[in-house]
């Protein structure tokens, strides 16, 4: 039975089973998609696209929500150094409040993608939300927890972001986007319902549309 101190929570084979399934249908550069931060109330949506080599196995790639931040930081360096490609996309909190986040998150994927040198023949997407490209591409629910490449970009888009999170920090220091990130903890609310938010707040979001006039009076 799997532990909690275990890194696998599938065998290696099963987390490469979409991988080679692409390829046996003559698919030979096989990009994973995944987004980092649809939920906060601040910063960016992010996402990371990543071609890994045919069979690598990299030991402890999971889904990054599985992971502690340690080790998302030591695989983030070893993904890097051993994929073929990585793309990250990034799409701005204005971005955002103008377009909706849903359609944030597709443009942030496609982004990712197109940042890939080479392009990939096909996309394997965390979700049920395809992209607009016209590279062959299939949605997968929970395929951060299915496929090493979905996965693997699972850790680069959670890593980039929270990186520029605690940068953010010390442009805002009162707000402690170091520890949530932005997501919605209760410090969070409180510091935007005493302060008001800041320019990388998400405006149209539920805990700071109510404090915008306010903090624009």
């Amino acid at each position: 039975m799997t532990n909690q101190g275990e890194l696998f929570s599938k065998s290696p084979i099963d987390m490469l089973a979409l991988e080679k399934m692409s390829r046996m249908q003559g698919f030979l550069r096989v990009a994973g998609v995944d987004e980092a931060g649809r939920g906060p109330l601040a910063g960016p949506v992010m996402a990371a696209a990543v071609i890994l080599p045919e069979g690598l196995l990299i030991h402890g790639v999971d889904d990054s929500k599985k992971l502690s931040p340690q080790k998302r930081e030591q695989l983030f360096d070893v993904i890097m150094s051993r994929a073929l490609s990585v793309g990250i996309g990034i799409v701005a909190p204005d971005v955002i409040d103008r377009i909706n986040i849903l359609q944030s998150t597709r443009l942030a994927m496609l982004n990712a993608v197109l940042q890939l040198a080479p392009q990939p023949d096909y996309i394997l997407i965390d979700g049920i939300t395809a992209i607009n490209s016209s590279i062959p591409q299939k949605t997968i629910k929970k395929g951060d927890s299915l496929s090493l490449s979905i996965a693997a970009a699972s850790i680069i888009a959670k890593v980039t972001r929270d990186r520029l999170m605690v940068a953010m920090d010390a442009e805002y220091p009162d707000y402690g986007f170091a520890g949530h990130k932005g997501y919605g903890s209760s410090s969070h609310l409180d510091a935007i319902r005493l302060l008001g938010p800041t320019a990388i707040h998400r405006l149209t979001f539920r805990g700071v549309r109510e404090y915008v006039k306010c903090s624009s009076s």
